[in-house]
């Protein structure tokens, strides 16, 4: 009989606040927007991993997790449209683009078209259309309307790092106050790229070419693009502080087409910043005069932009200086340079213009930063996001322009969302004998959490933790540390009891006895302590009372030749196993400390080992990504398995043998995957994929029914034992599947380079798994749609020679839809393809499959079904297969018939469109008669309101 397994699913997630493959992003709370005296900070959307985090930033609480149920690509970048503050568009590594709607939480549509991990996202201020960058440098404009992408641009030879929408000149005039246009859309106006080239290009988007190429560095490549609020002017930002200023000559906008002499771009020169790594991030603040940049360091500069006046100033500051300056000719005499230039402000340097603010120094390494909003006229608040998994909101004292020179604004940090996770990794955990809490430890931290909640009720300072413990009752908590130092803390009271110089050098493993009185340390000074646990009375400072305080003693010590990384007990208190750096593992009888076996087989250090609950079997794992099972009756090597990409970090036994599982163990590796094996059979059981960084620790519940994993992305994983069954044989097949679909793809993703040269536009498709299956789905339905046509067909020739004849069988697929027609259940198959993924799946079909789409092309158009969504399906292909449509003598019929059918039912639905335009306009007319208007001015009300009230007057009665 084959035997089955319980599968395990990952469940929860906590401990990750925000991802630094991300970046932070502020809204305003939408509930506090109507008071004025509102106690809310706002909002911060960032990523965490793979999903999209909002924050409460005032109370350090998530608001909502938006997450996707088959997503495990990380989050890479959000923007927020700014016509609907409630839509975002978040990017995935995997190149996806998903909008989100954050009152519910759900996706509205999905995009697949870049091939690796989207880098920048940005709203077209009309707010229909957005534009991503992605690694495999190209740019991609998408219709949210129309859910499809218009066009691929093709230039940049490196990831994009910035995009920027232009408008017309007409269109910035017609900017309303918050940022939007007046409803009309002209074109598509114009895109300026950055990219890792060094390159900043700007694109038409009406003839979806570049028309300008710029340098945008002068010493590697570029990083960010900052777009003043008016559009009248840029900075690039690159390596070593380097940032250049460029202007905007907007009026140039109209003529972009056609043959210039002048350049939209200018450069107007270079500054540096105090930072000399490279900057990343280049914001202009939207109301106030002021610009922010930062680089990786903690730190955020401000700098300030100069007003005209000011720069007039100095201009005729320079002038003046320039007019007394004497100089003296060849023959002695003395002379006066006359400057009679009048002032331009335009030719002022950019070190004129532009002078450091305050820097604001962070808590840690800044990845990612926005504008927050602040008190008006008071203070400016920046968001930002570290990559010590934090956000951090600092307000900063606005200044006025008439303060002293030597004064700086000063800044102080306001909100910050640190304790739901840890700052640096997490090396250990530990949990609970009732399974309810877990300790984690990091550098400098200690976290307990409860299992179900997820919340962090404890938070205390440590050293930098290696492993950890609980000890019997739950209650109190042992970590070893890297100096060698073993911490004591008791949970209720949050206090640290003891610190205990126990070795030399770093403890790198400690347990628990299995009789829970005493437990053991391995450290790197080639030694193993025995302690025990004892409660002594101490007396209280200044008193003369006593209280029970629980301490460590030492009893016993173990040496060895080489460093120990590794300690472990056998469930039945007889073993002791030591791992060592020399690779092997030594096994020691307890009560003698005697050598019982020495395991040797590994060809690099054994970092993690655990003993099965029968105390029969042990399993290694060690930096050479092997595992190995051995016996420990006799020492022998059972089983080697090459399990892992990279060094396994961790290796446990499921503690008990409910169902037969207790030699099933689990492994850990820095390769981001946890595997699940049979120790008897020597198999793979199941592969647990969710983590993006490596793996440092885990543990086993004590029950089984549970593991939890801590990695590199600072996040905790709960991975729960499910009902589902699972069989070896089907795992295989599904791997060998993922394997064959990656392959697929791979060669589907091939560029074709003489489809498109450079700084050109090209499709925007992107065919996939899931385009290829609703492409066979197409077909498939085409081909039965088509036999069952035939088919009735012959049924009605049938009936006009015998009105009684037998109607004939149908495929068992419309019985099943309730025997509806062979153009309905086409239309129904269409339907069920996804918008964003139509014109992918589209393309799956053979040009001999046209004719019957065609069919039902017109038999949809005929009958007026779904007229938007065939009239989407024809334009389409005829784009795509024009050539070959046009020289095909079989097509002609059935365009003719399209085409006919096609326009009667439009004609209808036009004349349907002015019936009801013409009704709205009558009753707007009849509206205006009447006197009613449902909609209130309140501005010209008040305005109106303003200009009539007299003041009273007061009269003097003689």
């Amino acid at each position: 009989m084959v035997k089955s397994y319980l599968k395990f699913d990952h469940s929860k997630t906590f401990g990750d606040i925000y991802s630094t493959a991300s970046n932070a992003l502020w809204v305003a709370d939408q509930s506090s927007t109507n008071t004025t005296n509102s106690s809310s900070a706002g909002k911060a959307i960032v990523g965490a991993n793979e999903d999209v985090l909002c924050w409460d930033i005032k109370k350090g609480e998530v608001l909502g997790r938006w997450s996707e149920s088959n997503n495990s690509a990380q989050v890479t970048n959000v923007c927020q449209s700014q016509i609907d503050a409630d839509v975002f568009a978040v990017g995935y590594d995997d190149g996806r683009i998903r909008i989100w709607d954050s009152r519910t939480g759900t996706v509205i549509v999905t995009f697949n078209g870049h091939k690796s991990a989207v880098t920048h996202l940005r709203f077209h201020d009309s707010g229909v259309r957005l534009a991503s960058g992605s690694r495999d440098t190209n740019i991609i404009l998408w219709d949210l309307i129309a859910e499809v992408g218009l066009f691929r641009l093709k230039g940049h030879k490196d990831q994009i790092t910035s995009l920027n929408f232009l408008q017309k000149p007409l269109d910035l005039q017609d900017r309303t106050a918050n940022g939007a246009t007046n409803g009309r859309d002209d074109g598509l106006g114009f895109l300026i790229s950055t990219s890792k080239d060094a390159l900043v290009k700007l694109w038409d988007l009406s003839t979806q070419f570049c028309i300008e190429t710029h340098i945008a560095q002068s010493n590697g490549e570029c990083w960010s693009l900052g777009l003043s609020p008016d559009y009248s002017g840029c900075i690039t930002a690159g390596n070593d502080g380097e940032l250049r200023v460029w202007s905007i000559d907007s009026t140039r906008l109209e003529s972009a087409s056609s043959d210039r002499s002048d350049n939209v771009l200018r450069n107007r020169g270079s500054f540096y910043r105090h930072g000399k790594d490279r900057t990343i991030g280049v914001l202009f603040h939207p109301q106030r005069d002021l610009v922010a940049f930062h680089g990786s360091e903690k730190a955020v500069e401000l700098w300030r932009i100069r007003s005209e006046g000011e720069i007039s100033k100095i201009l005729a500051r320079k002038k003046k200086r320039r007019r007394e300056r004497v100089t003296t000719d060849e023959n002695g005499n003395a002379h006066m340079e006359v400057d009679d230039k009048p002032d331009d402000v335009s030719t002022a340097l950019v070190t004129e213009v532009f002078v450091p603010y305050v820097i604001v120094r962070t808590g840690g390494k800044v990845r990612s930063m926005d504008w927050a909003g602040g008190k008006a006229g008071k203070s400016i608040s920046i968001l930002l996001g570290t990559t010590t998994n934090q956000l951090e909101v600092y307000s900063v004292v606005h200044m006025e322009k008439k303060s002293k020179r030597e004064e700086q604004p000063e800044y102080s940090r306001t909100f910050s969302v640190d304790m739901p996770g840890h700052r640096t990794d997490i090396r250990c955990l530990s949990l609970s004998s009732d399974d309810r809490m877990i300790v984690s430890a990091s550098h400098g931290s200690l976290k307990i959490w409860n299992i179900r909640t997820q919340s962090c009720i404890r938070t205390l300072d440590c050293g930098y933790a290696l492993c950890a413990a609980f000890l019997p009752g739950d209650k109190v908590v042992v970590i070893g540390t890297r100096d060698g130092t073993l911490e004591i803390f008791d949970i209720a009271s949050s206090t640290l009891l003891e610190t205990m110089k126990a070795h030399d050098r770093d403890i790198w493993s400690l347990q628990v006895h299995p009789d829970g009185k005493s437990l053991v340390t391995g450290s790197a000074d080639k030694s193993a302590k025995f302690w025990e646990f004892r409660v002594v009375q101490e007396e209280v400072l200044g008193t003369t009372r006593k209280i029970a305080k629980l301490t460590l003693v030492p009893t016993r010590t173990l040496k060895v030749t080489e460093d120990i990384l590794a300690i472990r007990f056998s469930p039945d208190a007889r073993l002791l196993a030591v791992s060592t750096l020399d690779s092997t593992v030594k096994v020691f009888f307890i009560d003698t400390l005697k050598l019982f076996l020495t395991l040797y087989g590994h060809k690099l250090p054994v970092l993690a080992m655990d003993i099965s609950y029968d105390s029969k079997l042990i399993v290694t794992s060690s930096a050479d990504k092997n595992l190995r099972i051995w016996g420990l009756d006799f020492g022998d090597c059972h089983k080697a398995l090459f399990a892992h990409q990279d060094s396994i970090m961790s290796v446990a036994f499921v503690p008990n043998n409910n169902e037969g599982n207790g030699h099933h163990f689990f492994s850990a590796s820095k390769d981001k995957t946890i595997k699940y094996y049979d120790g008897d059979k020597f198999e793979q059981i199941q592969r647990l994929i969710g983590h993006h960084g490596e793996i440092w620790a885990m543990a086993i519940a004590h029950s089984g029914e549970f593991l939890v994993s801590a990695s590199h992305d600072k996040s905790i994983r709960v991975w729960q034992q499910t009902d589902e069954q699972i069989f070896l044989e089907e795992e295989r097949e599904k791997e060998l599947e993922e394997l064959y679909e990656n392959t697929l793809l791979t060669s589907l993703e091939q560029d074709d380079q003489s489809a498109a040269g450079d700084d050109q536009a090209v499709a925007a498709g992107k065919q996939t798994v899931e385009t290829l299956m609703a492409g066979e789905k197409i077909a498939e339905a085409l081909e039965l749609g088509m036999e069952d046509l035939e088919l009735m067909r012959e049924h009605q020739r049938a009936k006009s020679f015998n009105s009684k004849a037998a109607i004939p069988s149908r495929h068992t697929v419309f019985l099943a839809n309730n025997d509806i027609p062979a153009s309905a259940y086409v239309l129904k198959i269409f339907q069920r393809i996804p918008s964003a993924s139509l014109q992918d799946a589209l393309l799956v079909l053979s040009f001999s499959q046209l004719p019957a789409l065609f069919t039902f092309l017109s038999l949809w158009a005929s009958e007026g079904r779904n007229v938007s969504l065939t009239c989407r399906i024809l334009f389409f292909v005829l784009n795509t297969h024009q050539r070959q449509l046009v020289s095909s003598r079989l097509m002609r019929p059935l365009l003719e018939d399209v085409r006919r059918n096609l326009r009667v039912i439009l004609q209808a639905q036009k004349a349907e469109m002015g019936f009801n335009l013409a009704g709205l306009k009558m009753a707007g007319r009849r509206v205006a008669q009447i006197g009613e208007n449902e909609y209130v001015d309140h501005d010209m009300i008040n305005a109106r309101v303003t200009t009539e009230v007299k003041k009273r007057a007061f009269v003097n009665v003689a």
